[in-house]
């Protein structure tokens, strides 16, 4: 066994343990996924923690109505496939209850109004944990999370008040109200998510490789021009080009890189070359210097 193969079983083997973890210390979890890769590795992680049961808990999707068509395909297949029960809760009906306003203008996103129906789906079902995809090498507010991450009955995250985590000992005792929002692959890295995608063989959506799409250049970042959801400028070109998307969120908050790299294998060794995060693509990263940690305060995941 190569030291790249042991480094990702022994990845594997700590996120499985984390995943048994939550199924024995809480009473109702649930898995947050969006059809990108980190929560489509989490469900690979989870059939292979409870198999030849099937996972024991729903996935949830908190759908803005602005992702990617074939993220939303991807995720419809994936579900009906592995015979998971799937919980969609829609942004668009925060907005119409009058919760969240509709941003408006060049960087309008439906980004940060995704907490409001988070939360409220949480109490609905009455969700004690939420496992989710985020990983410490993303961003700097995500690398300061515990894999056990307490949030208040607001929903809000303290990240001067975190439990400590000491020879893999998990704590989910919480309070009435509190709930936890776990990370089993806190610890990985984009490459390390890609190695494991390529090593189980995991089917991805299509629009993490190259492929001819109408874009468009605007601060320096290329975004789809395939849909009435991004906001255009007239005077904004459209072109086409041979692009990728390294991270999957809102259409209007997450640009393209131009790229060959058509097979998993491309995609790795492209990542093992490049000098700029994953995070570099997504402009609501860039609101402010703290935008990622004031959203994890407000109950952001």
């Amino acid at each position: 066994m190569n030291k790249d193969t042991s480094h990702i079983n022994s990845l594997e083997n700590e996120a499985i343990y984390i995943m048994r973890e939550v199924a024995a210390q809480f009473e109702k979890p649930v898995l947050l996924f969006s059809g990108g890769k980190d929560s489509i590795t989490l469900v690979r992680l989870a059939v292979k923690a409870f198999y030849p049961a099937k996972i024991p808990f729903p996935l949830m999707h908190i759908d803005t109505g602005h992702n990617f068509p074939e993220t939303i395909e991807f995720r419809d297949r994936l579900v009906k496939e592995l015979g998971l029960e799937l919980i969609v809760r829609n942004v668009q009906d925060s907005i119409d209850q009058g919760k969240v306003k509709e941003e408006t203008g060049r960087y309008s996103s439906r980004n940060q109004l995704q907490t409001t129906t988070l939360l409220d789906a949480i109490e609905e079902f009455k969700f004690d944990a939420c496992i989710g995809g985020a990983r410490r090498d993303e961003e700097k507010a995500r690398a300061k999370e515990r894999i056990f991450s307490v949030r208040d009955d607001f929903g809000q995250w303290d990240e001067k008040n975190q439990r400590p985590e000491l020879f893999d000992m998990l704590n989910g005792d919480i309070e009435h109200g509190q709930n936890v929002r776990v990370f089993p692959i806190s610890n990985w890295t984009e490459l390390d998510v890609w190695s494991y995608i390529e090593k189980e063989d995991i089917e991805i959506p299509s629009i993490y490789f190259a492929h001819k799409r109408k874009v468009f250049l605007r601060d320096g970042m290329i975004w789809s021009a395939e849909d009435d959801v991004v906001y255009r400028d007239d005077n904004e070109e459209v072109v086409e080009e041979l692009v990728r998307f390294r991270t999957v969120g809102d259409m209007s908050c997450t640009a393209a890189v131009l790229s060959d790299a058509v097979s998993i294998s491309k995609v790795v060794q492209e990542i093992r070359e490049s000098t700029i995060s994953e995070r570099g693509a997504r402009i609501d990263d860039k609101r402010s210097e703290a935008a990622m940690e004031k959203r994890k305060q407000q109950g952001y995941f």
